[in-house]
């Protein structure tokens, strides 16, 4: 194998002599790399949690960032968006892994001949802020003996607004310990005046275009925050469910649906996984085009006729039991219009009714439809004129509307009562009476998804209340969204499938939140006629309270207060004294939804502009952040707000888990800093590929670092060499260069083209690849390691040697500024090492180096001879394992090649030595009959002696009259004599 670069001068032993013989200390007159004590060495360890933060104040005194916008921009600006984390908390491993790829992403396209501003922000609205200071409020309360405090509005919102900029004071700090640049002293912040004015300026925009509208809808509804709830904020989790069947009396068979004798009562059948929604029951839903058949059954005790669809008549006699069944008659669903049962719990009225969105895939075939609590139940009564029942209040409990149940509390539609409960929950009170009532025909559990709150976690219902909405099919919109998706580049590209999905389907955004931490709903109801009034007017009113005092102002203020004294009612002219306020709040999805509005078109950052050219977030954006931007943005603006979007994984453990505390297998980025670095977590960041889910935990962090310790080794080789050497007076031309040294330089420029295009690509792991690969194998374990030898042993000055630290400054340069995205600390200390004409001040002002030429020809001749060079490596080891040889570094080499590989080992005969890292080679033609590409090896000692000074074993030491422990080169080294002709 390759014997290790020797790094350090301490690792160097001499060969011990006679004192006889010992006549000179040959070790002072080789060139030694720098060693940790040597004055201006790169040091092998980077200490890096303590060095990291010097580099930080540093580049903040220097304006680094600021000049970074100010050097020469020939490819234009590069503006990538900023989705706003939440500021409720320190950051965990996502916010690093998402803030980290948007930074290598910038700095990169600065260097590559981009102006590449990052205006960061904050998202501040919203219920999880609102919540933990409600819950401060109420602890604060008992403590002072209120069972429950008096709720301030105003109050709430100012604490709101503390706890928020608390948190981004915090988060700041810790975004910029990742190493992460950008405009941290103007960030944007959703809770900001003139943030929140544009806000209303959008709303208003939506409004004069017709996107808006109030109404009565179904929607996604959290009784434990008491608001309802958008697409983008709901969780689909395991639950378990009640899961019964139920019978409802026909009262109505005008058609003679069931036969015409009365000795046996009639029934249809229903399945449901929401009892709680039994009491809006409203009507029952056939498929039209579905065969449903009516059977005699007898279950307990009683004969009775049933309805259930044909498909599904087996399973369902059989999960009921039923002695026995025999069937009467089948009919389509369209020939069930006129049937009526009777609710099973309430004397009124259910009639059949067809609906389209009714299955065979499990049940009955017959859709309990309760029009307040589902959005198809919901059209379907619009389609046929019921009532829209909603008999349940924000905080899930039944109303009045809902009789003997009313105060009953779904109590997060759980399917037992708690240990101690007064009363069952809801669930289990239906389900109970449904027994009572002799109609529950069987009840049991059921696991399935379901949808939760993305704050709290608790099972969502579905419940119909007057809401504020974005009309999706307004005017095509929805075909132009879809179309604008299709403008953008997508990364991965499969990613499109994801948002084109999310778009073709959602529902009317829901725009109206129950809350009181948030951005008023700029609308005033008429208590005179009725009218609700948006006019471009009292919107425009409304921004510029909101630009001067904030959007507390419209909670403080009349509407004498905001609107102009001459306003009156469009409708009935009555005047604003008349005049009320919307209490809603806009969902914080519009807030984020609007930040390519507010930020790229402001003045306030005027190195902006609209549209991005890249969004970078993780997967769930695709229903949230993506997906709220391109709303707005296609309404208001006509196409997409982002050129191109790049989705990130989910951080999860080393055992492909989620990370949870209560799992205890959470890793904090901020810890990992302590103990690392930040470069080691940006290292790790770039080691899988991101916009798959990463693993990360102690085993992979050692991992990550071990890798880590190899690329700075390798620069501290390549630093530690370069001592003496002024490139601009000591460099060597590139065609006067030795051929080892023009073949890591194409090697070189080749690396330097994959990570260019890897990095344009998002592809960060194919640095990382790439780097690791050229460091490990090429340099350390072929190209430095045969190295050495003409470092150390040559004269200082030779041409051989300036040749090799011109491709060492060379590779250290180019190097550390491929790597200068990822891992910026570490690479502006190699800056600092490295001797440059005209060097910029940071290596982060330095442009992208460019690839440089690559000779072809000579990359495949140096295939075949590190084909040579792996056969030798194994026949030494051979050797040195059946003990034929001790040291491969003494050894003779015999080669015996073919036709494929002869003429190039003769050509390089004087450098095989070197590139083996032997003493001595012989080469010998293989004949014309033999194989051309077989090799032969034979390895035994070297006939000789050791030189003292270059170890090498030579017939020619011992023959020099002042030095005989020298071979003729160290003789020539150490006297300053120029050396004879020879290859490395």
């Amino acid at each position: 194998m390759p014997s290790q670069i020797c790094l350090t001068l301490e690792k160097i032993e001499m060969p011990a002599h006679s004192d006889a013989q010992n006549q000179h200390d040959y070790r002072k007159t080789l060139n030694i790399t720098l060693s940790d004590r040597d004055p201006g060495a790169f040091p092998q360890r980077g200490n890096l949690p303590t060095r990291e933060p010097e580099f930080q104040r540093r580049w903040a005194e220097q304006r680094i960032y600021a000049k970074s916008l100010q050097k020469p921009a020939p490819k234009g600006t590069f503006v990538l968006h900023d989705g706003p984390p939440y500021s409720n908390g320190n950051i965990h491993l996502g916010h690093a892994l998402n803030k980290i790829a948007k930074d290598i992403t910038t700095r990169f396209r600065s260097m590559d001949g981009y102006r590449a501003p990052y205006v960061p922000g904050w998202d501040n609205h919203g219920m999880p802020i609102e919540n933990a200071v409600a819950r401060r409020f109420r602890e604060e309360a008992q403590t002072n003996g209120a069972e429950r405090p008096e709720t301030d509005r105003l109050a709430l919102r100012r604490a709101c607004r503390e706890y928020a900029q608390h948190w981004i004071n915090v988060q700041r700090e810790q975004f910029k310990r990742l190493g992460v640049r950008g405009d941290w002293d103007h960030p944007y912040l959703t809770m900001e005046a003139k943030f929140e004015a544009k806000l209303v300026e959008v709303f208003g925009e939506l409004v004069e275009q017709g996107y808006i509208y109030r109404g009565l809808k179904p929607v996604l509804w959290c009784a434990v925050c008491e608001t309802a709830l958008a697409d983008a904020e709901v969780e689909y989790e395991p639950h378990v469910s009640h899961s019964i069947y139920v019978r409802f009396p026909v009262r109505e068979d005008p058609n003679g649906v069931f036969p015409t004798q009365n000795d046996h009562p009639a029934y249809i059948l229903i399945w449901t996984t929401t009892p709680w929604t039994i009491p809006a029951n409203l009507a029952l839903a056939v498929h039209p085009d579905a065969e449903y058949a009516v059977v005699s059954a007898e279950m307990g005790a009683e004969r009775a006729f049933y309805l259930v669809a044909q498909p599904l008549l087996e399973t369902t006699m059989g999960l009921l039991h039923a002695a026995e069944f025999t069937l009467v008659k089948t009919l389509r669903g369209s020939e069930l219009v006129g049937l009526v049962a009777t609710h099973p719990l309430f004397d009124r009225p259910s009639p059949v009714v067809l609906a389209n969105y009714v299955t065979m895939d499990a049940g009955t075939g017959i859709v309990h439809t309760a029009p307040g609590h589902g959005k198809e139940d919901f059209e379907t009564g619009k389609q046929y004129g019921l009532e829209v029942l909603n008999p349940v209040d924000p905080s899930g409990r039944y109303t009045h509307e809902a009789g003997e149940y009313a105060g009953r509390s779904f109590a997060g539609l759980r399917v037992v009562p708690e240990p101690g409960e007064a009363e069952a929950p809801a669930n289990l009170a239906v389900i109970e009476a449904l027994r009572h009532a002799g109609h529950l025909m069987s009840a049991g559990k059921y696991e399935h998804s379901y949808p939760h709150c993305w704050r709290c976690h608790s099972p969502l219902i579905f419940r119909a209340t007057i809401q504020w909405f974005m009309n999706i099919d307004h005017n095509g919109f929805r075909q132009k969204a879809l179309e604008a998706i299709q403008k953008v580049v997508w990364y991965p590209k499969e990613s499109i499938n994801r948002i084109t999905s999310m778009v073709a389907n959602r529902p009317d955004w829901c725009l109206s939140r129950q809350r009181s931490w948030g951005v008023g709903i700029p609308a005033f109801y008429c208590q005179a006629c009725g009218e609700t009034i948006l006019t471009k007017e009292s919107i425009r009113a409304v921004a510029d309270l909101v630009r001067r005092e904030t959007s507390d102002a419209w909670y403080q203020r009349t509407p004498a207060e905001i609107l102009p004294s001459n306003f009156a009612c469009p409708q009935c002219g009555a005047g604003v004294e008349q005049l009320r306020k919307e209490t809603d709040v806009l969902d914080v999805w519009f807030d984020s939804g609007c930040t390519h509005r507010a930020v790229l078109e402001s003045d306030e950052w005027p190195e902006l502009h609209w549209p991005a050219e890249l969004y970078l977030e993780g997967g769930d954006q695709h229903r949230g952040w993506f997906n709220s931007s391109l709303m707005i943005a296609v309404a208001t603006k006509g196409q997409a707000p982002y050129r191109a979007v790049v989705t990130n994984g989910w951080t999860l453990d080393e055992n492909g888990e989620a990370m949870h505390k209560s799992k205890g297998n959470v890793v904090d980025p901020m810890e990992v800093v302590q103990r690392y670095g930040a470069d080691v977590v940006r290292w790790w960041v770039v080691s899988q590929d991101f916009m798959e889910d990463t693993r990360c935990g102690e085993h992979l962090l050692a991992q990550v670092s071990e890798m880590y310790r190899r690329v700075r080794n390798t620069f501290r080789f390549l630093v530690n060499n370069l001592y003496d050497f002024d490139p601009t007076a000591d460099a060597i031309p590139l065609d006067q260069m030795e051929e080892l040294d023009r073949w890591a330089l194409s090697r070189l420029a080749q690396v330097v083209t994959a990570c260019h295009s890897a990095y344009e690509q998002y592809a960060f792991h194919r640095v990382y690849q790439t780097v690791i690969h050229f460091c490990t194998v090429d340099l350390s374990a072929f190209y430095l390691d045969v190295l050495k030898d003409r470092l150390y042993a040559s004269g200082k000055t030779w041409p051989a040697r300036r040749s090799a630290q011109t491709a060492l400054h060379q590779l250290a340069s180019t190097l550390a500024m491929v790597l200068a995205p990822i891992l910026p600390h570490t690479m502006e200390e190699v800056w600092d090492h490295l001797r440059m004409e005209n060097k910029p001040e940071s290596i982060h002002l330095a442009d992208f180096p460019e690839a440089g030429s690559v000779d072809e020809a000579l990359l495949a001749t140096y295939t075949r001879l590190l084909e040579v060079r792996d056969t030798v490596l194994a026949g030494l080891e051979a050797a040195k394992q059946s003990g034929k040889i001790t040291n491969p570094l003494e050894t003779l080499v015999k080669l015996r090649a073919g036709a494929t590989y002869y003429p190039i080992l003769a050509e390089r005969k004087a450098a095989l030595p070197s590139l083996f890292i032997v003493s001595q080679v012989g080469l010998e033609a293989m004949d014309d009959k033999e194989p051309s590409e077989c090799l032969e090896v034979e390895v035994e000692p070297a006939p000789g002696q050791k030189c003292a000074r270059c170890w090498l074993v030579l017939p020619e030491v011992g023959t020099h009259p002042e030095h005989p422990q020298l071979c003729h080169r160290c003789v020539q080294a150490i006297t300053s004599v120029s050396p004879n002709e020879r290859t490395s």
